[in-house]
C-alpha cells in the first residue's frame, strides 16, 4: 500500500532548524562583538597606563634636569 508523506512536517522541521541556525549566528555575532569590545577596552587601558607612565617619566626627568640647571653656577 503506498504511503502518503506529509511535507508540512518536513517543512516545519526545516524552518525550525533554519531559525535555530539564524539565532545561533546572531548570538555568535553578538558574542564576538562583546569580546572585541572587551579586548579593545583592555588594550586602550594598557596603552593609557603605558602613556601615563611614560609621561610621568618624561616630566620627572625634565624636572631633574631643570633642578640640575638651576643649581649649577651661571658663568659670568
Amino acid at each position: 500500500m503506498p504511503r502518503h508523506y506529509d511535507d508540512s512536517h518536513q517543512h516545519s522541521t526545516s524552518s525550525a532548524k533554519t531559525r535555530r541556525q539564524q539565532e545561533d549566528q546572531r548570538r555568535m555575532a553578538f558574542r564576538r562583538a562583546i569580546e572585541t569590545y572587551s579586548e579593545e577596552r583592555r588594550l586602550n587601558q594598557e596603552l593609557s597606563d603605558y602613556l601615563d607612565a611614560a609621561s610621568a617619566n618624561f616630566w620627572q626627568s625634565a624636572s631633574v634636569s631643570e633642578c640640575g640647571r638651576q643649581s649649577a653656577p651661571s658663568p659670568r
